[in-house]
């Protein structure tokens, strides 16, 4: 058995059936782990989340940013919905379309295995939010999302403020916990995302830290992989395992074994950069 954490596909169809023979995961007996952001940009977004759903069994997922969008996306009228880039509204229009955006819709926030030793997040944990405050915080926002409340919060997750403070209620609270689920980059030591910086480490203004470099940030008892930045790269350090690699720029598409004893990549193409022929 193995257990690999795979990084954003992005609609790169392609490259995640040559990742899935790479690893040669065998559904009997292995699990994957996908950090979110399976669709948008890729140009096989249908095709890739078709993938991941029959995949469903043997697999856990978590939302990415990209994913929330293309869920409030659906909320909206139909003239509305073919305004939108041709990979996602092949998704829109697709007859099985109800069928995958409903599983989506239920996807957590946040995936712990305590057995295992990780918490998988799509962009990163605010600062002082321990293990047990990520999860409780997620829960807060997948009640609604799974049920009656989830028009609503779609309707009104857009938006850079308020930043985040356990004073928050209602649909600023929604907001804030979203926002550092699955946009986080740099913040600052308060835990203020600075929505605008997405370079690499080294680009960022002054008094910005990526998330996971904060002074003072709290201790946690998981090790964590997620995906989001890929100027950032690979990185491993720090407890963090980075695996946004940029298969939908031309970058390699990254999967880590999580149970081995040692640490184990696996890489292969992504989809070719835009531009080339």
């Amino acid at each position: 058995m193995a257990v690999w954490a795979i990084g954003d596909l992005q609609g790169c169809y392609g490259a995640t059936r040559r990742l899935l023979d790479a690893i040669a995961f065998d559904p009997a007996c292995d699990r994957l782990w996908f950090c979110g952001d399976l669709v948008n940009r890729g140009g096989e977004s249908l095709e890739t989340l078709r993938l991941v759903h029959s995949l469903r069994a043997h697999a856990v997922t978590v939302l990415g940013n990209h994913d929330l969008s293309l869920l409030a996306i659906a909320q909206r009228t139909e003239a509305e919905q073919r305004k939108v880039n041709p990979d996602l509204q092949r998704v829109l229009f697709a007859e099985d379309r109800d069928e995958l955006l409903g599983w989506l819709q239920r996807q957590p926030l946040v995936y712990t295995d305590r057995q295992l030793g990780w918490l998988m997040v799509h962009a990163g944990l605010a600062p002082k939010w321990t293990t047990r405050a990520a999860e409780q915080h997620a829960r807060e926002v997948e009640r609604k999302l799974a049920g009656s409340g989830a028009q609503k919060l779609l309707r009104n997750m857009y938006g850079d403020h308020p930043a985040w403070s356990p004073r928050l209620a209602g649909t600023d609270r929604d907001r804030a916990i979203i926002n550092v689920f699955t946009r986080m980059r740099y913040c600052s030591p308060r835990g203020r995302i600075a929505f605008e910086e997405k370079g690499p480490p080294g680009t960022q203004a002054p008094g910005l830290y990526p998330w996971f470099e904060v002074p003072g940030r709290v201790e946690r008892d998981l090790k964590i992989v997620c995906g989001h930045w890929s100027s950032l790269g690979l990185f491993i350090g720090l407890g963090i395992h980075a695996l946004d690699t940029g298969a939908v720029w031309g970058g390699p598409l990254t999967a880590l074994q999580l149970d081995a004893g040692e640490l184990r990549i696996v890489q292969v193409p992504g989809r070719e950069a835009p531009g080339k022929a």
